[in-house]
């Protein structure tokens, strides 16, 4: 639990007012009107709504919606291993258009919809966009891969990272040689400056911009219509990897083939990426020691702990305007059922993602004492997949602050009761930002202090101040 009762509970109260007494925000709440209604989500519009993204999957690879069947299909898999190719170069070039998606999810034109989507202050939850874009990422994975002389796919395509969640880049647009028919092009935006319309109909875009023997990079936008036009809100970057039918092994995508300058950029990026993520794994606290620079920051916090009137290495005083690193967590155990499954017979990951991020809201509201935005969705990392019946313990830390910005980590792990071992499953950073100055975050310990500069690593790479 979050240790600071009393003080904790009433700032938590405190932000939890009518949406209507709220400044303009991100989430905004808005009477129902036709002007959220897109033409191009009219009724009788053949679109892929995003409610048949995992109808699609199942069907790809002969999943049933019954969970008995679906366990009985999912043993059947095993004889489709002999379909996976032996190398990639069997496998035919795909381009960027090839796996070129548009995916609706008609708030405005369909209000029955909004309830799954709606927080109880009437804005959207960020937790469920989270869910559609997971999804959205294997079916453009999918689609990439697609073989139509087969009725079903052999590949079990997983989610394996998330690179980023957050504002609309300039260098991240579709390649022109994918560019959809309507909508503007992304333009430079932040998240912070966005506002996601519970009553305004919301459409998701993407394909594949790089790809590796075994892994693929899916970029995903989001916008929505308002007042007769799309607006930009949000990119995705999410790295999948390919597994054999029984997910026990790496298997080979078809290779990308890229179609032009805008194409090659994009593809170079993709490749950036991967060394980006290449020297970061290298240079984790977990491996390798901080920085000069970084030791000084740790030695800089010790010093302003010290009890001046002890003058001890274990006298230590909390600053005026602080909080203990220990005393900024909140923690949430969640059991996983059948009805949270993926079409894999395992725990879908944008379950796990939404679960992350509403503990990591809860914990920034409750250390803040206000509605947090979201600035960013940063490096999210999959490690091992959660089963079915699992016991999964999250828990969420402030790990690092700066003026108004709270920077929460998750972590998740499944206990085994009958051999009482703890499994790391997934990581996950979220940066928030207040309306207001937040109190400085501390740590006491020296692995406390390692959260604080992995907190402020995350934090430089998502905010430029």
């Amino acid at each position: 639990m979050f240790r600071r009762s009393w003080p904790w509970f009433s700032r938590l109260m405190s932000c939890l007012r009518p949406c209507a007494s709220l400044p303009s925000g991100r989430l905004l709440c808005t009477a129902a009107t036709k002007e959220g209604s897109a033409p191009d989500m009219a009724e009788g519009n053949p679109l892929l709504h995003v409610s048949n993204v995992r109808n699609r999957l199942r069907e790809i690879v002969g999943a049933s919606t019954n969970w008995s069947d679906h366990r009985r299909a999912m043993s059947e898999r095993a004889s489709l291993s002999s379909e996976l190719a032996r190398s990639q170069s069997d496998l035919p070039a795909r381009r960027m258009k090839d796996s070129l998606l548009e995916v609706h999810l008609p708030l405005g034109s369909q209000p029955q919809l909004r309830e799954k989507y709606l927080t109880f202050h009437n804005s959207v939850r960020f937790g469920r966009i989270l869910e559609d874009l997971d999804s959205l990422a294997v079916l453009i994975s999918y689609s990439h891969t697609c073989n139509p002389a087969l009725k079903r796919s052999p590949l079990s395509i997983v989610t394996a990272l998330v690179d980023k969640i957050g504002e609309t880049r300039a260098q991240c647009q579709m390649s022109p040689g994918v560019a959809l028919r309507d909508g503007p092009t992304p333009m430079s935006a932040d998240m912070r400056q966005q506002v996601i319309y519970p009553d305004c109909d919301i459409k998701f875009t993407g394909h594949v911009t790089w790809v590796g023997k075994t892994s693929i990079e899916a970029k995903m936008h989001m916008t929505q219509y308002r007042n007769g036009a799309y607006s930009p809100v949000l990119d995705a970057t999410f790295v999948m990897v390919a597994r054999d039918p029984e997910n026990k092994r790496a298997a080979f995508v078809n290779p990308l083939k890229p179609d032009g300058p805008e194409e090659e950029e994009l593809f170079r990026q993709g490749e950036a990426n991967k060394s980006r993520r290449v020297e970061l794994s290298t240079s984790s606290l977990l491996k390798v020691a901080p920085t000069a620079e970084e030791r000084n920051v740790v030695h800089a916090l010790f010093l302003n702990t010290l009890d001046a009137k002890t003058v001890s290495f274990r006298g230590r005083v909390l600053p005026p305007d602080s909080v203990w690193m220990e005393d900024a967590k909140v923690k949430g155990l969640e059991i996983c059922h059948p009805q949270e499954r993926n079409i894999f017979n395992r725990i879908f990951g944008g379950f796990l993602m939404r679960k992350a991020y509403e503990l990591a809201w809860a914990n920034a509201s409750a250390f803040g004492g206000c509605r947090p935005a979201l600035v960013a969705v940063d490096d999210i990392l999959f490690q091992k997949p959660v089963e079915i019946g699992s016991l999964l313990l999250l828990s969420s830390q402030v790990c690092y602050t700066q003026d108004n910005y709270i920077q929460v980590r998750v972590h998740s792990e499944v206990f085994e009761p009958l051999s009482r071992q703890h499994n790391t499953t997934n990581v996950f950073h979220f940066t928030f930002v207040s309306d207001r100055r937040v109190v400085d975050v501390v740590p006491r310990t020296y692995g406390e202090a390692m959260l604080y500069l992995d907190g402020k690593r995350h934090f430089n790479h998502t905010v430029a101040l």
